[in-house]
């Protein structure tokens, strides 16, 4: 079992928070942690599965049943499947609050983002903390897995327990070929039964094919045929299933004309590996994507590091600075990074001239190496797993 850097802060959480929104794809994990804060809590907790029909049955009156969990800990998992909870939620939390019971009440688990965060600011705001389980993260992964390069499995086959520990890469690439098809006939329809999920599928694929463009929705909707603001849709439904990132670009006043257009990553590697037909990792370094995939693996595993108070951005200009990522927080660019798939990485042009126009606190180039150099220009390199303790030191 992977120790996951959430387990720590969810208990954090769970101390001082009335209720917890436990947020991730599916098979990222979020049902072993939950079982493992049940075992901590022992008889002081319920886990209740909504997709068990037992467990549905004990809230056919869920005002009766969750009143009587007094002093436990509620553990509802598939909460997306009973939205209706969460008015009565606030009421229960409001007066266990009245009688000095302010932490500790529920922890929600649910596979959908934008939407489960709307149903819950509507009737929990001020008594809900949110937290997002990631797939596994490079710096999360004991010595024991790692491959003789430390990150390149990870890479290779992605961050979903189940695909980066199977015992063959045949294996893996099954698992994952099985779980894109489990999205498409189960998630798709339960979350927007209007939507084909061929479609989807075949966006999906295009996404991953083009994996850190910039999003042209035209482009994608005449490969489609069908319109703009129905790609636009089907993204914003990848976007909340956790499965694609839109990178938004940075947007401060440089006098410079700016790319506005977000950059769009499928977010988990061993997914755009999977949709992309690369069971290898001989495949995958043999394939024009190299450079893009590692670009979206490195900037999920520096995002997810940072924590919620830095911005995550890109910058762009027309006449070709460019940053692919760099991190706002108190109203500065904290850091510029670069990103490069390569043990002895140069920088670019049009990144020194990036760090001119943005004058950021730190600048980085990393790499896929182990070791971390100075650069000209006040840049350093660094290796992926350094730069991933630096951030969670100081999130």
């Amino acid at each position: 079992m992977i120790h996951r850097r959430l387990d720590d802060l969810l208990a954090a959480r769970l101390r001082d928070t009335s209720a917890v929104v436990l947020l991730g794809p599916r098979q990222v994990g979020k049902t072993t942690l939950a079982q493992t804060v049940a075992r901590e809590y022992g008889a002081a907790a319920r886990y209740l599965d909504l997709e068990r029909p037992a467990d549905l049955r004990r809230l056919e009156d869920p005002d009766a049943y969750l009143r009587a969990q007094q002093g436990q800990l509620v553990i509802i998992d598939e909460i997306h499947r009973a939205p209706g909870l969460f008015p009565l939620l606030r009421g229960i939390i409001d007066e266990r609050r009245r009688e000095q019971d302010r932490t500790g009440h529920f922890l929600l688990i649910g596979s959908a983002s934008l939407d489960l965060q709307r149903q819950a600011g509507e009737s929990l705001a001020g008594r809900v903390a949110y937290l997002e389980l990631t797939p596994v993260l490079a710096h999360e992964l004991p010595t024991k897995h790692r491959p003789t390069l430390p990150v390149d499995q990870l890479w290779t086959r992605g961050g979903f327990p189940e695909s980066l520990l199977a015992p063959t890469d045949v294996a893996s690439a099954t698992w994952r070929q099985n779980f894109l098809r489990s999205y498409l006939e189960r998630d798709v329809p339960m979350f927007a039964p209007r939507m084909p999920a061929e479609t989807v599928g075949r966006l999906w694929r295009m996404l991953a094919s083009s994996q850190g463009s910039l999003l042209n929705q035209a482009r994608l909707a005449a490969s489609l045929d069908i319109s703009s603001p129905t790609v636009g849709r089907y993204i914003d439904l990848l976007s909340d299933l956790l499965l694609v990132r839109r990178l938004q670009p940075f947007s401060g006043n440089l006098g410079k004309r700016l790319v506005r257009a977000p950059k769009v990553y499928v977010r988990d590697s061993g997914l755009v590996h999977a949709l992309l037909g690369l069971d290898t990792l001989d495949d995958l370094l043999a394939h024009p994507i190299t450079g893009a995939s590692w670009e979206g693996f490195v900037i999920e595993n520096l995002i997810a590091a940072a924590g919620p108070r830095r911005i995550p951005l890109f910058f762009r200009t027309e006449k070709g600075a460019e940053v692919d990522l760099l991190f706002e927080r108190g109203g500065r660019v904290e850091m510029v990074i670069e990103i490069k798939r390569s043990t002895a990485p140069t920088v670019s042009r049009g990144f020194r001239v990036a760090c001119e126009d943005l004058s950021p606190g730190a600048a980085y180039v990393v790499h896929s190496g182990s070791e971390s150099w100075p650069m000209p220009g006040g840049v350093r390199a660094i290796s992926l797993l350094e730069l991933l303790q630096h951030l969670g030191n100081t999130a």
